[in-house]
């Protein structure tokens, strides 16, 4: 198959992305300060979790795309199962994670899930940049 064109919101996706995981960064340091390590290190992996959970979300469209690209003329398109494992699989890839590690190391699970809101905080501020650089 032939790759899909990035189109206009390429450069937002890897600002998304990037910025998922530089804010989860920024966030640890400062559960670290103020809480504990553990708690730092818990809202690290979540953005880590959420950066990879974008990740796969991305891919898995994007094969879409380019499956309903390739076959727009045919009656009945065929998803390759692996897109739909990505796109469904990641669910329980982010439970299964937090479930061990929590089990595992001790780390609290509230922090990994304010760690999973970095990609959240992340879109938002791509967005406003998207919607300042606009302006200008």
């Amino acid at each position: 198959m032939e790759p899909v064109d990035p189109g206009p919101y390429h450069l937002a996706e890897q600002r998304i992305a990037q910025l998922t995981l530089v804010l989860g960064a920024v966030a640890s340091a400062g559960a670290c300060l103020l809480f504990s390590i553990r708690v730092g290190t818990g809202v690290l992996i979540g953005a880590f979790l959420a950066w990879l959970n974008f990740r796969w979300l991305k891919n898995g469209l994007d094969a879409v795309v380019r499956v309903s690209t390739a076959q727009a003329d045919s009656a009945k398109a065929h998803l390759p199962v692996s897109s739909l494992i990505g796109l469904f699989g990641r669910y329980s890839l982010i439970v299964a994670s937090v479930f061990a590690i929590f089990i595992f190391f001790r780390i609290p699970v509230l922090s990994m899930l304010v760690g999973l809101c970095a990609l959240g905080a992340a879109t938002t501020v791509a967005s406003l940049y998207e919607i300042f650089r606009s302006w200008n």
